[in-house]
């Protein structure tokens, strides 16, 4: 059997295309890593091509490790032997092997995005640059963009009526000269440097070229220039370099990305070869169709049109609520009705939406309809707290230097080296010329610190230095175990009686877990390549395998997913498209394909919601419906709600529109009933909650949906557990304190 006979006919023209420049559009579910893995089994099997000499690159670990997979199905034992990764990873093995060659040490450390925030406050406070004026966030936008675009320090030039870029400039070189005292590199960085290695190296940019023969890229549509250049050098050889991508799924601009790239590269290689795949596995006729109407009128887009094989399905449905609360309501109701009728599970429905901001009212009507749900998107393992502080300790331990990672540390846990100190050891340090671990070494010194105060500094820094001699001793766990333990981090969180440093407590043990993964299943399980693997995860990267409970995220969070039932939310004129983009022509096309996008996440039912009036920053405004509802073809699509001419909007009943949707008892408003009761319930509640004494609990004395009192946060809801007994953890919702994680023995929780 040919590798060729599990491809449709575009599919195989696009594999068999192997030599020279090719671009293929891969239209939403038409197979696109299928044709990139395929292609490479086709090249390693029918060609003979060996596989060190294939390079796939994609944006994610996650989509590169399914690469690897699928790849590892298709050509065997041959598989390790090529090379699939992100382009930072790619970046830093490059830099890691070569990087001398203009002067990277091989063991510098990767800084986060928070990491480099922290710098970056770092360098204003020494510039006397007022971060409230000009905010790091801000400053960091305006370095990052200008990396992507190759400009050092020296070339950048600001605009000169833009005071923000103009303090850009002074930050940016100041912030650059931190980051290589500290030997370390931020994300923008990786791909610079490596750019500039090829450029400045003939001997090394000949060496890649060879290893690297075939080049393959998923997602071209994301990439920006920096990206773009560095494929240049690394293709220019041997011509080989195959793009994958959808110009209509472009929707990361203000990352950096710019769709133009994909548009111009039949203008920079006139002799590519172009396939479109078009036939679409994943959505019904009637959606495809509706995605089109929507997409097409971008000014700027290949001409392709999805089509499918699969039946015509539901009707796309539109919906008008009165206000966002009966929208979220509408949204549950709908929900709970499917799922009661056994046409669906909870983890079949995704609810998308333009910002975060807009998730509140829908929690809270999940809530009330005791729907279990999940905001994808939220706070991510390797950036909690507790974890991000065993990795200070960790990256102070690799590189001392790095000033960041020890101030994080320095006092966590609390050992009574207060901010004054600090600014005192810094102080020394910059006058010395010397690193703030290295001040810390001679703090006894200092006279003006107090001697109970240079105790702990000395204390702390002789803890790191035994460590720090273990690293080349000890197993990569046995280093993470012997930091935990030695650091005192999870002793402190253990010994604490909050239910939240419980939980934070299990967060350490997991990451020591982490740790002992990676030992087991990387070649590579040095310190250094433990780091460089956690700075590189991506929030996609980090996302909960979906599939038992409903999805709650932003339109930017659901690019790359599917479900069976997909809400848009917030389907109105600046909301979508956003008030940012009204008067930018270019941010107006992003926009149509972020709701394209949207479109054809759902697999057999679309709905689209927007509402008459809208609730923002407090004043209630009237809303007009967005422009992309008016390219939807009438002949397909159901609207619901509609208000008639000259009529006052009126809240629909859900046995109106949907009569075998039945809520518990008559429709409910969560925030309502839990912050105004009658008098009579009021006070029996007040009386039962004093007369009780809080009790250890478990598991078992709570189930999903009961209402619950909390101390401190009030009346709420049970959302979810996990878990058995004491241990277990109970999740709660609370109307005023959001969601809630307690630990079932010090929940303190009683029944309403």
């Amino acid at each position: 059997m040919s590798i060729l006979d599990n491809l449709n006919p575009e599919q195989q023209k696009a594999v068999q295309a192997t030599e020279g420049p090719v671009l293929i559009f891969a239209g939403a579910g038409s197979g696109k890593t299928r044709v990139l893995t395929y292609r490479i089994a086709y090249m390693v099997h029918e060609l003979g091509i060996a596989p060190e000499h294939i390079l796939a690159v994609t944006f994610t670990n996650k989509a590169a490790g399914e690469m690897k997979e699928r790849i590892a199905q298709l050509i065997g034992e041959q598989a390790p032997s090529l090379w699939a990764s992100t382009f930072h990873s790619l970046c830093a093995r490059m830099l890691r092997a070569d990087g001398a060659a203009i002067d990277i040490d091989p063991n510098f450390v990767i800084y986060d995005e928070a990491d480099q925030r922290a710098l970056i406050k770092e360098t204003l406070s020494a510039l006397n640059i007022d971060s409230e004026q000009y905010s790091p966030v801000d400053i960091h936008y305006e370095i990052s963009n200008a990396k992507n675009e190759l400009l050092t320090a020296a070339d950048y030039k600001p605009h000169r009526k833009n005071p923000l870029e103009r303090t850009a400039k002074r930050v940016y070189r100041n912030y650059q000269q931190r980051l290589a005292a500290s030997n370390a590199l931020d994300f923008d960085d990786l791909l610079m440097s490596a750019v500039h290695l090829l450029r400045e190296s003939e001997e090394l940019r000949d060496k890649y070229q060879n290893r690297f023969r075939y080049i393959l890229v998923d997602e071209y549509q994301d990439i920006n220039f920096a990206q773009s250049s560095l494929l240049e050098l690394l293709a220019d050889k041997h011509h080989n370099l195959c793009v994958v991508g959808d110009d209509d799924q472009s929707i990361y601009g203000w990352r950096g990305a710019n769709v133009r790239l994909i548009l111009a590269f039949e203008e920079h290689y006139p002799e590519a070869q172009v396939f479109k795949l078009e036939q679409n596995y994943r959505s019904t006729a009637n959606i495809l169709r509706c995605a089109y109407e929507v997409i097409r009128h971008n000014p700027a887009r290949a001409d392709k049109k999805l089509w499918t094989d699969n039946p015509p399905g539901e009707a796309p449905l539109v919906y008008r609520a009165i206000n966002e609360q009966e929208e979220a309501e509408w949204v549950a109701r709908l929900i709970q009705s499917q799922i009661r009728q056994g046409q669906a599970e909870p983890g079949d429905f995704a609810i998308l939406y333009r910002t975060n901001a807009m998730s509140r009212v829908f929690e809270e009507s999940l809530l009330d309809a005791n729907m279990p749900y999940e905001i994808v998107g939220g706070v991510r393992f390797y950036e909690r707290a507790e974890i991000k502080d065993v990795i200070a300790y960790l990256k102070t331990l690799l590189n001392p230097v790095s000033s960041v990672s020890l101030r994080r540390i320095i006092n966590n846990p609390t050992r009574g080296i207060g901010a004054k100190t600090l600014q005192v050891l810094d102080s020394e340090a910059r006058r010395r010329k010397v690193s703030l671990f290295e001040m810390c070494g001679i703090v006894s010194e200092l006279d003006q610190i107090r001697i109970r105060e240079q105790q702990a500094v000395a204390d702390f820094y002789d803890m790191m230095t035994a460590l720090h001699s273990r690293i080349d001793k000890l197993s990569l766990v046995k280093l993470v175990r012997e930091v935990v333990k030695r650091s005192g981090s999870l002793q402190r969180l253990r010994e604490s009686g909050a239910a939240d440093d419980a939980g934070r407590a299990e967060n350490v043990e997991e990451f020591v877990t982490a740790a002992a993964r990676f030992q087991k299943t990387h070649e590579d399980n040095s310190l250094v390549a433990f780091l460089e693997h956690i700075a590189l995860i991506s929030d996609i990267d980090q996302a909960k395998e979906l599939g038992s409970t409903v999805s709650l995220m932003t339109l930017h969070s659901a690019k790359g997913l599917e479900f069976p039932t997909v809400f848009i939310v917030g389907l109105e004129e600046e909301v979508l498209p956003h008030y940012r983009s009204m008067s930018d022509e270019f941010e107006l096309a992003e926009e149509r394909r972020l709701c394209y996008v949207g479109m054809t996440r759902a697999q057999q039912r679309l709905y689209l919601t927007h509402c008459h009036r809208r609730t923002i920053f407090g004043e209630t405004q009237q809303m007009q419906p967005s422009r992309f509802l008016k390219d939807l073809p009438e002949e397909v699509v159901q609207r619901r709600g509609e208000l008639a001419p000259g009529s006052s909007p009126r809240l629909i009943e859900a046995r109106e529109e949907i009569p075998e949707m039945q809520m518990s008892g008559r429709r409910l408003d969560l925030t309502k009933i839990l912050s105004r009761a009658t008098a009579g319930a009021t006070a029996s509640a007040e009386q039962s909650r004093r007369s009780a004494e809080p009790i250890p609990s478990s598991a078992g004395d709570y189930t999903v949906g009961d209402k619950v009192s909390h101390p401190s946060f009030g009346d709420g809801r049970v959302v979810s557990i996990k878990g058995t007994g004491d241990e277990a953890e109970i999740v709660v919702g609370f109307p005023d304190k959001g969601i809630k994680k307690l630990l079932a023995r010090y929940a303190n929780l009683k029944k309403l």
